[in-house]
């Protein structure tokens, strides 16, 4: 069976709202909280998240930037099983207005009231290193060096 490519796996993740999104919490443990992808996701191997600045996840990746992701979608009515994808990657902290509003969507005004003028606000963008996926057919992985994709 062919390979998945990041257009075949944005396909995929434009289904799925939400992921588990996994920070070093020190002291050997990972920490994990639900995320939504907020529909942004024409994937080209980075991830947009919006968050608070005074949330224990920013102090996590300050202190260490490799995160991971993990996406799982249901099983098909046809009995199709779901897709899973695992990502890590590196998070970046993006604190500037115009990425705020690249990547706002009406829907997240649930969280951040005043849109991109909420105090404290700040963006994560998770540059993919290596993305592992299951469907029940096939499973693959692509590392991405760069913007260019190499499926192993």
């Amino acid at each position: 069976m062919a390979s998945m490519t990041l257009e075949d796996l944005s396909s995929h993740l434009k289904k799925i709202d939400f992921c588990m999104f996994s920070t070093n919490a020190g002291s050997g443990r990972i920490s994990s909280r639900p995320m939504s992808n907020n529909g942004d996701v024409e994937y080209d191997g980075n991830s947009w998240f919006f968050s608070y600045e005074d949330s224990r996840k920013i102090t996590e990746i300050e202190r260490m930037e490799n995160v991971s992701l993990t996406f799982t979608a249901p099983p098909s009515l046809f009995g199709k099983p779901g897709i899973f994808v695992a990502i890590n990657g590196v998070a970046a902290l993006v604190r500037d207005k115009s990425a705020f509003e690249k990547h706002w969507v009406a829907d997240l005004k649930r969280w951040f009231p005043n849109g991109t003028d909420t105090p404290g606000i700040v963006l994560i963008k998770v540059s993919a290193v290596s993305i592992h996926y299951w469907d029940g057919e096939e499973n693959g992985e692509i590392t991405l060096s760069g913007t260019s994709a190499r499926t192993v």
